[in-house]
């Protein structure tokens, strides 16, 4: 074990490319995006606005598909990727009929897991993670944060052994923002899981995470892989750091040449 996280792969991506075609016209989105996640290494991507980051989710889950390249999952190009992963998108998606616990089982009724081995699953976590007296609540009723919180915990219970989280902090104030990322970290740190994380903070990405995807602009490439090299368990404190703040200007230097091309 080094950094916390086993040095087998978990994913790997080799050479992917996509690009788009509507009629005579073509759009790159995506170039020879080399791409490695240890088995509970957390990862994450920051890229200039439409770099294509969710694109690569996508892909990446299985509901897209590359032009070229190979995706590895476990070492096997030819695994089921569509239900690998607990993949959070930007929004947290809360169906407003229903309360948090029967949201949170969500993901396991797609599964068609019994339901009374699901309950006891959720209302374990809504328990452990603060979320227990809410649990007969109607998203309408909680704040932003809180629905976020909900949203991670279905995603969680679906597959907790690979997350893809896609800015799921992109749209809360700053104090919010900063509990939730603690929160993470401890939820992270209980299940051992794989994490891949689409972030445009910077602060985040070096707070939550092991190492760092820098991506151009449009078509996405990878332009640099930056090791974040603080101590865990990891707390906002450690932003402090002389070696954060190097780390946080070079990443800022990097995110505004590519943002000017």
């Amino acid at each position: 074990m080094e950094n916390g996280f086993s040095a087998s792969p978990k994913l790997v991506l080799t050479n992917v490319n996509k690009m788009y075609r509507a009629g005579k016209r073509s759009l790159s989105v995506l170039e020879q995006i080399d791409l490695t996640v240890a088995t509970g290494e957390f990862v994450s991507i920051i890229g200039p606005s439409g770099s294509g980051k969710s694109t690569l989710f996508n892909i990446i889950a299985g509901i897209d598909h590359p032009d070229q390249g190979q995706i590895l999952l476990d070492g096997q190009a030819d695994a089921q990727r569509v239900g690998a992963f607990g993949y959070m998108p930007q929004q947290p998606l809360l169906l407003p009929w229903r309360t948090v616990e029967e949201n949170v089982l969500l993901g396991l009724d797609v599964r068609h897991q019994p339901r009374k081995q699901s309950l006891v699953q959720a209302q374990d976590l809504l328990k452990r993670f603060g979320l227990a007296e809410f649990a007969h609540h109607y998203p309408a009723t909680l704040s932003g944060g809180m629905r976020q919180r909900v949203a991670l915990l279905r995603t969680v219970l679906f597959n907790h052994s690979f997350l893809l989280l896609d800015e799921p902090f992109g749209a809360l104030d700053a104090l919010t923002r900063m509990a939730l990322q603690m929160w993470l970290l401890d939820l992270w740190a209980s299940f051992s899981s794989s994490v891949l994380f689409i972030t445009h903070d910077v602060r985040e990405a070096i707070l939550l995470s092991d190492r760092v995807y820098v991506l151009s602009a449009r078509p996405a490439r990878v332009q640099r892989v930056v090791e974040i090299d603080l101590p865990r368990p990891r707390r906002q404190e450690h932003l402090a750091l002389a070696s954060a703040i190097r780390l946080e200007q070079e990443l800022l230097d990097l995110l505004m040449k590519e943002q000017r091309l």
